[in-house]
C-alpha cells in the first residue's frame, strides 16, 4: 500500500493551496493523496527558537507582599493577616479617612483638571509637606534652605535621594540599622550605593542596644550617610529616648556623617505630628545638613496615591537651589513627573484648618486603637503564659508594629497551625488587629514560643 510522508522544516509549514489542490483531485482514480488518505503520516516538525530570556531566572516572592498572597488562599475562617503594614478597623476593613473624602469632594466641586505637574511635583504639596515635617515658619523654610521634591511615597522618595548619592557622593557607604524595612537594602542595592549595617536591636532584651548603635557609628568612615528611622522604628518599633536622640546626633555630627531620615509615620506613631517629628527637628536645629524621606501612606491612609517627598536640608538657599535641580534632573528620566491626586488631597487638608483639624482627630484615633489593641494583647499573654516570661517589651514598642522575638521556626508554627499571617523576622501589625482576636493571637503566641524549636533546639534521643 502506498504511504506518503511530509517533512517540514522550521522555516515552512504546509500549504493550505497544497492541500486544496489535492482535495481537488479527489474524483480522479489517479489521486494517491486521498487513496493514501487512511494510512499515510503526516509529520510535522517546527524548531522552536530558545528564548533570549532563558537567562531570567525567577525571582524570589517579596517577603512582605507575599505573605498577603498566602493569606488569600487560605480558607481558615481563623485566619489573621499581620505582615503588611496597612491600618484596619476594629471589623478588619481596609479604612478611607473621612477626611480624605471631604479633600477628593473638593478636587470634583473645583473641577480640577488632570494636567501634568511639574517635575518637582505640586507647589503646594512641597510647602505643605515641609512645613508638616520642620514646622510652619521654621527659619529653615523662610531662608529657602530646604530642597523638597515630590516623590513617589517613601520608597521613591528614598530612590530620589539613593540615586544622589551615587552620583554626586561616590564611594560614600550608607548605614542601615540592623534590622530595617526589607525595602530599605533593595533600594541602596539597586542604586549602586553601598551599605552596611549598624547594631540596632538586641534580642536579648528585646529592645535597643544603644551602646551598639553608637559604637557601630563611630567606626563609619567620616562621611557615612545614617538611615535613621524618625519614629516607630520598622521593624522593631523600639525607639531611642530622647536623650538617646541627643546622643546620636552627637556623634553624627562628631564624625561628620550625613544623616538620612525615613519619616514614614509622622503622626501615625504617637498621634502627634509635632511628637513624631521631634528628633529630625533636633538636628535640624543643630544646623546640620541632612536628608529627609517622607510618605503620607500610613498617617492619611493613601497607600495606593503613592505621595511623599525628598527634603534635603542645605546649609544655604544656593545649595538648596542646586541640589533641587539635581533631583528634578534625576526625576525626569526616571518617572518624568509625579502623581497629581494625592498631592491635592494633601495640600487640601493641611491647607484648610478645619480639615487639618479633622486629620489630627482621625490620626489620634487611629494611633489610639492600636495602643489600645497592644494594651490588650500584653494584657492576654500576661493572663494565659504561667511561664513567668516577661512581655513588657510589647508596651515599651511604638507605632504600628510589633517585633515579638519569634524566630523563622515559630514565625512558620504560627502560620502553619494558627493561620496568622506575618514576616518571617517576628514582625506582626497590630494595625492588622482587632480586640476580638488579640486572645487567639495570643494563645498562637504563646504555643509557638514554647513549643515550635528549630530543628537543631530539639532534643535529640540516644
Amino acid at each position: 500500500m502506498a504511504s506518503s510522508m511530509l517533512s517540514l522544516g522550521s522555516t515552512s509549514l504546509l500549504p493550505r493551496e497544497f492541500i486544496k489542490d489535492k482535495l481537488k483531485l479527489g474524483t480522479s482514480g489517479s489521486n494517491s493523496f486521498l487513496k493514501a488518505k487512511s494510512c499515510s503520516r503526516v509529520t510535522m516538525s517546527v524548531a522552536v527558537k530558545p528564548s533570549r530570556f532563558e537567562g531570567i531566572t525567577m525571582a524570589p516572592p517579596d517577603p512582605i507582599l507575599g505573605v498577603s498572597e498566602a493569606f488569600k488562599a487560605d480558607t481558615n475562617e481563623l485566619k489573621l493577616n499581620l505582615g503588611v503594614g496597612a491600618y484596619r478597623t476594629e471589623e478588619l476593613q481596609p479604612y478611607v479617612l473621612n477626611v480624605v473624602k471631604k479633600a477628593e469632594n473638593l478636587m470634583l466641586e473645583r473641577g480640577d483638571n488632570k494636567e501634568y505637574l511639574p517635575i518637582e511635583g505640586l507647589a503646594a504639596f512641597n510647602k505643605a509637606t515641609a512645613e508638616l515635617l520642620f514646622g510652619a515658619g521654621h527659619p529653615l523654610i523662610k531662608e529657602q534652605k530646604v530642597a523638597t521634591i515630590q516623590g513617589l511615597s517613601g520608597t521613591g522618595s528614598l530612590r530620589l535621594a539613593a540615586a544622589l548619592i551615587e552620583r554626586y557622593f561616590p564611594g560614600a557607604k550608607v548605614l542601615i540599622s540592623a534590622p530595617t524595612w526589607g525595602n530599605h537594602k533593595n533600594i541602596f542595592n539597586d542604586a549602586k550605593v553601598p551599605w552596611s549595617e549598624y547594631r540596632y536591636y538586641d534580642p536579648k532584651t528585646i529592645g535597643l542596644d544603644f551602646e551598639g548603635m553608637i559604637a557601630d557609628i563611630k567606626e563609619a568612615p567620616e562621611g557615612s550617610f545614617i538611615l535613621l528611622h524618625g519614629c516607630a522604628h520598622n521593624p522593631t518599633g523600639i525607639d531611642p529616648t530622647p536623650e538617646q536622640w541627643v546622643k546620636i546626633a552627637d556623634v553624627i555630627q562628631e564624625k561628620n556623617h550625613i544623616p538620612f531620615f525615613d519619616v514614614a509615620y509622622q503622626g501615625f506613631a504617637s498621634g502627634s505630628l509635632d511628637e513624631d517629628a521631634s528628633s529630625v527637628r533636633l538636628f535640624a536645629e543643630r544646623g546640620m545638613e541632612f536628608f529627609v524621606a517622607q510618605s503620607y501612606s500610613k498617617n492619611l491612609g493613601l497607600y495606593a496615591e503613592r505621595i511623599g517627598a525628598i527634603n534635603v536640608v542645605c546649609s544655604s538657599a544656593d545649595a538648596a537651589t542646586r541640589v533641587k535641580s539635581q533631583l528634578k534632573r534625576i526625576a525626569r528620566p526616571m518617572y518624568s513627573n509625579p502623581p497629581v491626586h494625592g498631592a491635592r488631597i494633601v495640600a487640601n487638608v493641611v491647607g484648610d484648618a478645619a480639615m487639618f483639624n479633622e486629620w489630627k482627630a482621625e490620626m489620634e484615633m487611629m494611633a489610639g486603637r492600636i495602643k489600645t489593641v497592644r494594651q490588650k494583647l500584653y494584657d492576654s499573654l500576661v493572663s494565659k503564659d504561667k511561664s513567668g516570661k516577661d512581655w513588657s517589651f510589647i508596651l515599651k514598642q511604638i507605632g504600628m508594629f510589633s517585633f515579638t522575638g519569634l524566630n523563622k521556626a515559630q514565625s512558620d508554627n504560627m502560620t502553619d497551625k494558627w493561620h496568622v499571617y506575618m514576616t518571617k523576622d517576628g514582625r506582626i501589625s497590630l494595625a492588622g488587629l482587632s480586640m476580638a482576636k488579640c486572645e487567639y493571637l495570643a494563645d498562637a503566641i504563646i504555643d509557638s514560643y514554647h513549643n515550635a524549636l528549630l530543628y537543631w533546639e530539639t532534643p535529640i534521643e540516644l
